[in-house]
Formats: structure tokens, C-alpha cells, sequence
């Protein structure tokens, strides 16, 4: 009808990937309010695996189907490496590299009726000439009870079954004085948790004056921040840890018990091939040594089966590295080809063959949980609440109540009793 304004909404954002891409898409919701932007779907992509980037072409279809009139933005680690891919899809209007994406110019150029037209449909730069990053732009995200930090991006490693560095370029650190202003932030609007996050996490502060190491960013925060009632750290390049690290680990009880390595395979060779920088030895070292400084401590894992030239003997180490480091909550890839990585050229393994080992790898790591679970009978946690009726140790397992407890708050319970993935009171 003549004279009736069209009807406007705000962006719809979809997500996939990992802790690092949330936290990206919450600072973009920011910057595409402040710049009025309309009508929109947003998809920030994950380029991990192969499939990831077939499940992004197929979440943008799905969003297109249910978004017909609105203006479809790709953006994210898939954006970044392949942008042609996306660009070639009819249902894209814009393709936005990790930089551009972070950057309150990109979303003022965009917010006005007939943008689409006034610039290039793709507009990715090069990632590697990135310097900083962007994690000044929101104070964390999370549930009401815990929040993500961000203090890195990017990675200076290249291991070859890798695409990421393409995707997120060279290490950056956030300085420890802007991470502890945005911690006490978090603290004194309620939060009990925060976790540290970053794409390769033990690399933080290389790029720093004085050079500073994720143990000193650790107990930094905890002394500056007293009132944090738990702090953890997300995933670790375990040959990276440092002293002020382990003596964090030793001593600080805020920071929780719970550490996911970035292990990937258990076999010499394999990490050879892999370009990884840490034999199997050093991983079983460095997880005796830690569990000695904090017996209570967990350990999580990523490990990729499969790899290109993994034999059947390969594959056993990865296995039996399992129980050797006590590794609880594991994290299986199953090994696909990236292009543009050196490993895609290697001697591939059957896709059946992976598929089997992979498969192996999640019956170990179900033991392990639910050795994990059996060994918690009787003990008594301190659980931060997730909603009234399920909240998680200091250890991050998943607690589950009969009746309604607060949400948000750290409780006492005596855990009772497990149901094979989950602990009970």
C-alpha cells in the first residue's frame, strides 16, 4: 500500500565453529546495531574441516530459503580462505574476510538501503597483514554465568593439516591491562566464570613488549582481579606451557582444574608429519607433571584420526595415549584433506578406515568418562549453575539436580551418582 514504510528487522546471525567465532559474532552484533543495519543474515563460517565448509554452504542455503528478501552476508574462517566459493553462490550478497568483518567502517559502508551495489562483492584483505586484534570491542559473552574472553588471534604455527593461520592470520595478543579491565567489567556485572580463549591460546603475549607468557596473563589476573571466582583457560598447546603457568596451576585454586590439549595424534611419525612440535613423551611428561602439581586436574583432548600415511600400528599409539595421559573428554576429528595444506598431498588413508578409527577413539574416550564419573561418587563440588536444574564442577563435567537450584551462582552439592555421561546429586 502506497505510503506504508517497509518492514524492517534487525540482523539474524548464525554461527559455526568454535568458542573464538561466537565471541566474534557477538562484537558484530554490536557494530551492525550501531550502524543501523537491516534486514540482514550474517553466517560466520568455520574452514576446520572440509565438512564445515559444506555445512556453511548449506546453512547459507537454508538461511536464504528462509530469508528471501533480505541481504545475506558471508563472513568467517571459510569466507577468509575461499572467498571465490562463497562469492560463486546465488545466495550471497556479500563475502567478508576476519579483518573486515571486526572493523565499524565495514558496517557503516553497509548500512545504508542500496549497498549492495555501491562496492565489491567481496571484500577480504590479506589476513597476514593483520597486526592486532580486535578484542577491545565487547567484554566477553557467554551465559549469565560465564563469560569468553578473547586475548588471542591467530597462529604463528603451520601445521600442514592446517588451514587456519590462512584464515586467522599471524598471532596477535591482546595487552594483559585491557584483558583485566574487561574481566573486572565481567566480575562486577555478576559473572563467577571467565575463560580465556584464542586460536593458539600458549603463544599469547610473543608479540608483546617484554614478551610476556600466558602464565604471567594468569596470575596477573588473579591478583588484580580478586573478586573472580573461577578462571579457566580453554584450549593449550601443552610443549608451550610455561613455569608461571604450572606454578599457577599448582597454587592458584580459582583457576579451575580442567585443561583441553591440543595433542592431535599419539604416534612420533604422525606428529612428525604433522609438523606438530611435541613428541608423544612430552605430552605423557607434561600431563604426569601437571596432574602431580594438581591431582584433581582433568584433561581434555583433540586428536584427528586418520592422517595421511597413519598406519594401523600409528593409529595404536594415538589409541593407547588415551589411558597414558588420562585424557577425559576427547575431541575426534576425523581427518579430511584441506586444500591449499601440504598433508592433502600426502598418501591418503581410506575414508572407511578413518571413519573405523574414528569410532575407536570415541568408545576410548566414552571409557574414560565414564571412569571419570565413577571416580566422583561421593565427593563433594563446587558447581557453577548453567540454568536451575544442570551446572558443572571445577573440572567441567556436567551436574544434574532434581530440584531447581540458582542459576548462575556457584553451589555445594555431593555428587551421588552418574548415568554414564553426566554426574548426579
Amino acid at each position: 500500500m502506497d505510503g506504508v514504510p517497509p518492514v524492517t528487522r534487525p540482523p539474524v546471525f548464525a554461527t559455526l565453529g568454535c568458542r573464538l567465532n561466537a565471541y566474534e559474532t557477538e562484537a558484530m552484533k554490536e557494530l551492525s546495531a550501531a550502524a543501523g543495519i537491516e534486514n540482514a543474515v550474517v553466517v560466520n563460517t568455520c574452514a576446520v574441516t572440509a565438512e564445515a565448509v559444506r555445512k556453511a554452504r548449506q546453512e547459507i542455503r537454508r538461511l536464504r530459503r528462509d530469508n528471501p528478501n533480505a541481504t545475506l552476508i558471508v563472513t568467517g574462517c571459510a569466507a577468509q580462505t575461499e572467498p571465490e566459493t562463497f562469492a560463486a553462490m546465488d545466495e550471497v550478497d556479500r563475502v567478508i574476510g576476519n579483518s573486515a568483518k571486526m572493523q565499524p567502517e565495514t558496517w557503516k559502508a553497509m548500512s545504508g538501503p542500496d549497498f549492495i551495489g555501491s562496492t565489491e562483492k567481496v571484500q577480504v584483505d590479506d589476513i597476514m597483514s593483520v597486526k592486532e586484534t580486535a578484542g577491545h570491542l565487547i567484554d566477553g559473552f557467554g551465559t549469565r554465568s560465564r563469560a569468553y574472553v578473547q586475548v588471542q588471534n591467530g597462529c604463528d604455527h603451520r601445521c600442514t593439516f592446517c588451514i587456519i593461520p590462512f584464515g586467522r592470520g599471524n598471532s596477535r595478543s591482546v595487552p594483559a591491562g585491557v584483558v583485566v579491565d574487561q574481566i573486572k567489567r565481567l566480575v562486577a556485572r555478576g559473572y563467577n566464570e571467565v575463560v580465556l580463549t584464542g586460536v593458539d591460546l600458549t603463544s599469547w603475549g610473543a608479540d608483546l613488549p617484554a614478551e610476556p607468557k600466558l602464565g604471567d596473563l594468569v596470575m596477573r589476573i588473579l591478583k588484580l582481579v580478586p573478586d573472580l571466582p573461577r578462571l579457566r583457560i580453554s584450549s593449550i598447546d601443552s610443549i608451550e606451557a610455561d613455569p608461571a603457568l604450572m606454578q599457577a596451576i599448582a597454587t592458584e585454586s580459582r583457576l579451575m582444574p580442567h585443561l583441553h590439549l591440543s595433542l592431535q595424534a599419539g604416534d612420533n611419525m604422525v606428529l612428525k608429519r604433522m609438523k606438530r612440535r611435541h613428541s608423544r613423551e612430552d605430552a605423557i611428561r607434561f600431563c604426569e607433571d601437571a596432574r602431580r602439581l594438581r591431582p584433581d586436574l582433568t584433561f581434555g583432548a583433540d586428536i584427528i584420526a586418520g592422517f595421511p600415511t597413519e598406519t594401523e600400528e600409528m593409529f595404536a599409539n594415538s589409541l593407547a595415549m588415551v589411558e597414558e595421559c588420562d585424557l577425559t573428554w576427547l575431541h575426534v576429528f576425523p581427518y579430511s584433506p584441506r586444500k591449499g595444506t601440504p598433508a592433502a598431498r600426502m598418501p591418503q588413508v581410506h575414508g572407511g578406515v578413518i571413519r573405523e578409527r574414528a569410532a575407536r577413539l570415541r568408545t576410548a574416550g566414552e571409557v574414560q568418562v565414564r571412569r571419570h564419573l565413577g571416580a566422583q561418587l561421593g565427593q563433594r563440588h563446587a558447581i557453577l549453575m548453567e540454568n536451575s536444574r544442570m551446572g558443572r564442577t571445577e573440572q567441567f563435567t556436567e551436574v544434574r539436580f532434581e530440584t531447581d537450584q540458582p542459576e548462575s551462582q556457584i553451589v555445594q552439592a555431593v555428587i551421588r551418582g552418574h548415568d554414564g555421561t553426566h554426574l548426579l546429586t
